[in-house]
């Protein structure tokens, strides 16, 4: 069955269907809002055993110390002014084979090529339920283009914000790990495709597959069914890899055996967490995994937005720089700002 979705800002419809993309003036199919009849799962593969194996464990790293994360962060934190400014974004020209990458915050991103816009975990919201948001936004929601596809890389809620989904949401498809669909399908989009690991859909022009990675997925404390991963993102002969949330783990060398990396989003913020798990790389892990993917460009992300962890806001990207200094690759790493659109 073919996929619909419409632009509204540009006025047009198009059709997607194996992987080619037409006008059509066809009317959207619609689905009950309530129903899940508009989530895609792909037949399982071979992924089964390394969603097992991905997941972290409970155990606290060995030379974790106990400290109260209320009130030497959460607490402070409430009293900290956020920094930052909204200003309407100048979303340049892209030609055929380039990639204009915007850092929204966090693990927020937009994505834009010369045909289609692509949203990745985007979160506009002031908190995260108590913790507050240090670092606004790079521009304000209504300044977004028109938006084809929507990618969530799991369900935590730094990462799916179902207040921001609802106002992007315009009847396009949205792609998510195994079993996060049901917290997306009535928002808005057309279509909710759930894949597995090493899964790929076709999506216009864009070729999504989702990667393993070494973190967790519930929402709640109950919820262990719902998986979680990055995307590797192909389209025009160029190559995105998001890597979602993860503590560094082998399989990096695995993803950049299977995909050629042109840009590697990677986290490198939230290494002191409150748990004393590992669930988050830090600076130095990123650049080993950066260094194993094989790929040109490491762009940081998922720091300096909201305080997830015990050490400070500006010290991630002071680390990365430094160790990426010290194996020789500093002209590799792109540190962006939060609104300004760079093009690759």
């Amino acid at each position: 069955m073919a996929e619909f979705l419409q632009r509204p800002s540009r006025g047009k419809r198009f059709c997607f269907t194996g992987g080619s993309l037409y006008a059509s003036a066809e009317v959207p199919i619609r689905f009950p809002k309530k129903s899940r009849r508009n989530i895609v799962r792909q037949p399982s593969g071979d992924g089964a055993h390394a969603k097992r194996s991905t997941r972290v464990r409970l155990r606290p790293r060995a030379d974790w110390r106990k400290r109260n994360f209320l009130t030497s962060v959460l607490i402070p934190s409430l009293f900290v002014k956020r920094s930052g400014h909204h200003v309407p974004p100048q979303f340049p020209k892209i030609r055929e084979g380039e990639i204009c990458i915007t850092w929204i915050g966090h693990a927020s991103f937009l994505i834009q090529t010369h045909e289609v816009n692509i949203l990745i975990d985007p979160n506009w919201s002031k908190w995260l339920k108590v913790i507050k948001r240090l670092k606004r936004p790079g521009f304000e929601i209504h300044h977004l283009p028109s938006i084809d596809f929507v990618l969530v890389t799991h369900a935590h809620f730094d990462h799916l914000d179902r207040r921001t989904l609802r106002r992007v949401a315009a009847d396009q498809p949205i792609a998510v790990p195994i079993g996060v669909g049901n917290l997306v399908h009535d928002l808005g989009f057309q279509i909710v495709h759930e894949l597995d690991y090493w899964q790929t859909v076709e999506l216009g022009p864009l070729k999504i597959s989702l990667t393993p990675c070494h973190h967790w997925g519930a929402r709640f404390l109950a919820d262990l069914h719902r998986d979680f991963g990055g995307f590797v993102i192909a389209v025009d002969g160029r190559t995105i890899f998001h890597c979602g949330d993860s503590a560094y783990f082998p399989g990096f060398k695995d993803i950049g055996e299977r995909y050629k990396i042109d840009i590697a989003l990677l986290p490198i913020g939230a290494y002191e967490a409150p748990s004393g798990r590992e669930v988050h790389m830090n600076p130095e892990e990123a650049v080993r995994a950066f260094l194993e993917l094989g790929a040109k460009t490491l762009v940081p992300m998922h720091y300096g937005t909201f305080r997830l962890g015990f050490e400070p806001l500006h010290e991630p990207p002071k680390r990365l720089l430094a160790c990426a200094r010290a194996h020789g690759i500093e002209e590799s790493v792109l540190v962006m700002t939060e609104g300004e659109p760079v093009v690759l």
